[in-house]
């Protein structure tokens, strides 16, 4: 590895320990606790004037949209403080007084700034101005936007489209990501991965297959009135705590929870309202009324437990659970899902689900008794070997009892970043349908390629193996949010160019190709002015609603742009006369966005109409209705084989998970109230006979292997912590643990990095 590729600066955060207290998880989340937690990461970093302000704008009408989750907002009447405690911190992350200034990279080398923890990067500030890193250089220095679109230009010039990456974090907004594409195509190229691929895209894939929509079918309003929510591999405590008043409201409405997880989470046990004031007082309503403990891995025989429950209760009373009259009119494959359950055994379920019969049978009644019933999910279901597989298990349970298309039923895969649906609902994809490049060409004049491009674990492949030369991320951090760390970051080495569009420091800015641009963006946050004029931009929640996004704050700094003046002056930077394309026009009125998005998007009529209604609008969806777009037009019941991973003697299951002070790979803090940690994030918890077995000792310095295929890797110095988790399971916080995770380790049809189902040994820690 050549000099001028900046090999010393480390891709994993600091291999040292803290000096860790544990205590007892809580019996009850949010409450006054979390509201002083979240004034006090505002008073911290935006100070109580500036943070206020912005928190009482985040998900109102005509406000900005959280930059945290997905999570939707209520159609009607919205309480004034329509943000939890993480989105707090997201927001308070962003409007911070620090800065990130040129005067820190020239004070620090790349190699300095490798040292600091991943909350040491965030904790620098926002950035300020454009950074380049010339080759062999040991520090970022500033350049003028105009040198750096210029430079950046050059490059992709000199590149075949296809040796270039263009990956999306799930944060850009509509107009962004739809004009980033667009680009990305003109340029010639569908090289177009997104953080999608590393978290629903399993979700968006069995859905596709089975009911026609790789998206959810249900509403908020649905999901508060339902008489059953079953919560499978999601912790909502943590990544969506918004979604706990919803869960309260369902209760208090009747509905019965059923959570279905290895561990027992304390967003799922009761949840105090912080804004009531038996809430504050900690008086909590408890949320769900059964906690299924399965196996890591094991929800597909669980759920194959549940359907078999069901053929059971219908035998036992003909015509009172399986919706026959449904099952005719709208589905396909039936009899071929009855014969195939029929061939699985009882004692298979149980030894792979690691639940008892009579488990299995509990959580069955309370599906089989709800007369609706909604499903949600997250990634404890999406990253595994096997995670279509186990969601197209989930849709046929859902066809065999008719408990979909229907008002309080149907399926909820929980989105997590606050727009990724909407990002591919705009055209970011590797994968392009037909239609959309049929509409896109048509609108603006060109041949778009038909060739698909590379997915996120292809276009590491491809920079690993020297088949892709420039690397460009409009938002995340990359490098941290892909498995396998050390691949990803030799990766990333072999590139000529790599590229980050980003608001804070973080890691993926200290791994770079030969030469590296910073290019520091606006914030939700923060008003965006062209020639004067406020701009808005939209977004897309988890349950199909695009509404307007519209910061009020004033920017970080007067040389930020917003991503689509970015993309907007990269492209014309870039295509010049080989574009029709009005990009500076485009860059000045967001409403000439939206026009073009109108007439090449479905769904989108009188775009700039609707989005000014409070609230904004559904995107349509044939579910709700009982349509199906497949090919024959029915919804389809899937054979789903049981293929369970098997573990050799010694060996243990990894999932790989967050803790409650960070979302995704940004880290608040060093803390998991939730989980009882306090002050050290390199921790693995262990079953407590999983321990007795091997002699750890609790908080004992253990080293972590994973092994795939021959191949091993190593995680060095973590903390062992015994905790309620079912014998043979383990977790670790991401991104310190991604350096397990293998990046041939991939989930059939959807290719999502198995970080839920990672073979492990522990050894006592050498370091």
């Amino acid at each position: 590895m050549s000099a001028s590729q900046h090999p010393t600066a480390d891709p994993e955060p600091p291999r040292k320990l803290r000096r860790l207290t544990q205590s007892a998880p809580p019996n009850q989340a949010v409450g006054a606790t979390a509201v002083l937690n979240s004034m006090r990461h505002i008073q911290a970093q935006a100070g109580l004037a500036r943070g206020t302000k912005a928190l009482l704008r985040a998900n109102q009408k005509g406000g900005f949209d959280c930059p945290s989750c997905a999570w939707p907002d209520p159609d009607d009447d919205r309480s004034s403080f329509e943000f939890c405690e993480n989105g707090a911190k997201a927001i308070a992350t962003e409007a911070t007084r620090k800065r990130a200034t040129p005067e820190l990279f020239a004070q620090h080398t790349l190699a300095d700034l490798a040292a600091w923890s991943d909350f040491e990067l965030n904790d620098a500030g926002r950035l300020t101005e454009p950074m380049v890193l010339d080759a062999g250089a040991t520090h970022y220095r500033p350049i003028a936007w105009d040198d750096a679109f210029a430079l950046i230009a050059e490059e992709l010039n000199a590149t075949d489209p296809n040796e270039a990456i263009f990956y999306t974090s799930g944060r850009a907004s509509n107009e962004a990501a739809f004009l980033y594409q667009l680009f990305v195509r003109q340029y010639g190229t569908n090289n177009l991965p997104d953080c999608s691929n590393m978290c629903h895209e399993s979700s968006g894939a069995a859905l596709k297959m089975t009911i026609g929509i790789g998206k959810g079918t249900v509403t908020l309003d649905d999901l508060e009135h339902t008489d059953c929510v079953m919560v499978i591999g999601q912790n909502p405590g943590t990544n969506h705590p918004r979604m706990l008043t919803s869960l309260e409201k369902t209760v208090k409405n009747g509905g019965r929870i059923v959570s279905v997880n290895p561990l027992l989470e304390t967003g799922v046990k009761a949840f105090a309202h912080p804004q009531k004031l038996s809430g504050l007082l900690g008086v909590a309503t408890p949320l769900q009324s059964l906690h299924v403990p399965v196996r890591l891995n094991g929800d597909l025989p669980f759920v194959k437990g549940l359907l078999k429950c069901v053929l059971e209760a219908e035998a036992a009373q003909p015509g009172t659970v399986v919706d026959r009259k449904f099952i005719a009119e709208h589905t396909e494959g039936y009899e071929q899902l009855i014969a195939a359950l029929a061939e699985v055994s009882w004692p298979d379920l149980c030894q792979q689900s690691g639940l008892t019969v009579a488990q299995i049978r509990e959580a069955a009644a309370v599906f089989i008794s709800a007369p609706e019933c909604i499903t949600c999910w997250a990634m404890g279901l999406t990253q595994h070997h096997n995670a279509v597989e186990t969601i197209q298990e989930l849709v046929n349970l859902h066809l065999l009892t008719g408990k979909i298309g229907r008002p309080r039923s149907g399926l909820c895969p929980v989105r997590g970043h606050s727009n990724v649906q909407g990002d591919r609902t705009m055209g970011i994809w590797e994968r392009p349908p037909p239609p959309f490049l049929d509409q896109l060409d048509a609108e603006f004049g060109f041949k778009s390629p038909r060739a698909f491009g590379y997915d996120t674990v292809e276009a590491i492949t491809a920079m690993h193996e020297g088949k892709a030369r420039v690397f460009f991320a409009l938002g995340g951090n990359f490098l941290s949010a892909s498995p396998d760390t050390h691949y990803t970051a030799a990766a990333l080495r072999r590139c000529a160019l790599t590229v980050q569009v980003s608001t804070k420091l973080n890691r993926s800015h200290l791994i770079t190709g030969q030469r590296a641009l910073i290019l520091p963006c606006l914030g939700r946050t923060e008003t965006d002015l062209r020639n004067g004029q406020p701009q808005f931009v939209t977004v897309e929640n988890s349950m199909g609603v695009v509404h307007s996004s519209e910061g009020k704050l004033a920017p970080a700094s007067p040389h930020l742009l917003s991503e689509v003046a970015i993309i907007c002056c990269l492209a014309a930077a870039t295509l010049g006369e080989r574009s029709t394309v009005p990009w500076a026009a485009l860059a000045q009125n967001y409403d000439l966005i939206r026009e073009r998005i109108e007439r090449v998007v479905p769904g989108f009529d009188k775009f700039n109409l609707r989005i000014h209604q409070p609230g904004g609008f559904y995107l349509p969806n044939g579910v709700k209705e009982r349509r199906w777009d497949t090919k024959t037009g029915k919804a389809r019941f899937t054979v789903n084989p049981l293929n369970p991973l098997k573990l050799e003697p010694g060996q243990l299951l990894l999932q790989t998970f967050r803790s409650h002070d960070q979302f995704n790979t940004t880290i608040y803090g060093h803390n998991d109230r939730y989980r009882g940690i306090t002050n050290e994030r390199r921790v693995i918890f262990l079953n407590r006979e999983d321990m007795r077995e091997r002699g750890v000792e609790p908080q004992q310095p253990i080293d972590i292997t994973s092994h795939f295929q021959g191949e091993t890797r190593t995680a060095e110095l973590f903390l062992a912590i015994p905790y309620d988790t079912p014998k043979g399971c383990a977790a670790a916080y991401y991104p310190e643990a991604n350096v397990l995770v293998p990046i041939g380790a991939k989930a059939n049809i959807s290719q999502t990095p198995t970080s839920k189902s990672i073979v492990i040994t522990i050894t006592p820690s050498t370091g």
